[in-house]
């Protein structure tokens, strides 16, 4: 991959990025799950980002940022694709029938791909004991976490769906990972990350449309019947899901090393889980929670010795 330098940024400014992608993504597994319950998948993921695009582009160009570059929107598309087409929509078809707490643990081993498919840091991190020995935990934590239904997918009662959903659940964090990577090495060197994100969010929702209609999801849909919650869910995906989190998540990569960035993925799914066990009932495992805690182990490892040698300088 290209190398790509570092921005500097203002420590307080950081501090609060990780901030909103930890806590505000964390959240989004739930309201997702709420989303899913009146929206249609295919659906709910262009109508999520089309919206959130516009407004985003829209605002851009009214700030008077330079937004029409063809090659800044080709490099924007394929890491939107990757990430929010690929990604993001995994887990919105997903979470049709799997509970959200456990989607989002299981997202959670994007942080180990992000370490295996930086080919330009592969010297840096294999060479470095922490992050060999976070990568093996991880993948130990990644065991734990998927040990229960990997055993039940080799029983009779269990639904095809959730065995598919597994499968995709692994792919998922791979393009997600993939897609980051590419946005971190690709970046618009005279465009501002929010219209990077803007573009991601636009080209990434039209990619929803043919899934919709091939799944053929408007044949029965009637607006009226979405639910109250239904709706604000989804207002709080455009709003804080897409436009605020997302914003800060791409702006992060541009500022930050990508593993210090991908640790959200481990931080996600305690919100996730804590708002699902207390507001949808949903139950999470001994082993799973032990799974969690051996993957969040991880993270300090392999992003132990990026703390101390590239710490953020305040401005």
């Amino acid at each position: 991959m290209p190398s790509v330098q570092k921005k500097s940024a203002p420590f307080l400014l950081v501090v609060l990025a990780f901030l909103i992608v930890y806590a505000v993504w964390g959240s989004t597994y739930f309201f997702i799950s709420k989303a899913v319950a009146g929206f249609p998948p295919f659906f709910l993921g262009a109508f999520r980002f089309i919206i959130a695009g516009t407004l985003l582009l829209g605002w851009c160009i009214f700030s008077g940022l330079p937004v029409f570059n063809k090659k800044n929107i080709f490099h924007a598309g394929i890491s939107g694709i990757l990430m929010l087409g690929v990604g993001n929509g995994i887990v919105i078809w997903v979470e049709q029938f799997l509970p959200s707490g456990l989607v989002a643990i299981m997202v959670s081993s994007a942080a180990i791909w992000f370490v295996i498919l930086d080919k330009g840091k592969w010297k840096e991190n294999f060479s470095n004991k922490f992050t060999v020995a976070g990568l093996i935990i991880g993948f130990l934590g990644v065991i734990l976490l998927f040990w229960e239904q990997l055993t039940a997918s080799f029983s009779v009662q269990q639904d095809s769906r959730n065995v598919l959903g597994m499968i995709l659940l692994i792919i998922g964090p791979i393009g997600w990972a993939g897609g980051s990577l590419y946005s971190k090495y690709h970046p618009a060197p005279d465009s501002p990350a929010s219209v990077s994100t803007a573009w991601q969010m636009l080209i990434a929702g039209v990619l929803f449309i043919p899934g919709s209609i091939i799944a053929g999801e408007m044949n029965d849909f009637q607006f009226q019947n979405v639910p109250e919650s239904a709706w604000w869910s989804i207002a709080y995906l455009i709003i804080f899901g897409s436009i605020v989190a997302f914003s800060a998540y791409v702006w992060l990569l541009q500022v930050r090393p990508a593993t210090q960035v991908s640790t959200y993925a481990y931080v996600n799914p305690v919100v996730a889980v804590l708002l699902a066990v207390f507001f949808a009932n949903e139950i999470i495992s001994i082993i799973q929670i032990t799974g969690l805690v051996v993957i969040l182990a991880s993270v300090l490892l392999i992003n132990l010795s990026k703390y101390k040698k590239s710490p953020v300088k305040a401005t």
